[in-house]
């Protein structure tokens, strides 16, 4: 089990360092966009992906 943990945290590292990598000034506005978003906004996001997490994990296995 730990080796599948460890194994998500890294392809998740991996695909978050895409786009920085690819493309930084995209990156950069995003980031910025992301700094003016308020507190409810970000939670949101925060929830909508881990629901949409759960919803994939649920569904593979």
């Amino acid at each position: 089990m730990s080796d599948l943990l460890f194994g998500a945290v890294a392809l998740m590292l991996v695909l978050e360092g895409l786009l920085p990598f690819l493309s930084p000034a995209t990156w950069r506005r995003v980031f910025e966009r992301a700094t003016k978003l308020t507190d409810g906004q970000i939670r949101f996001v925060g929830l909508s992906s881990m629901v949409v997490g759960l919803l994939l994990l649920l569904l593979w296995y």
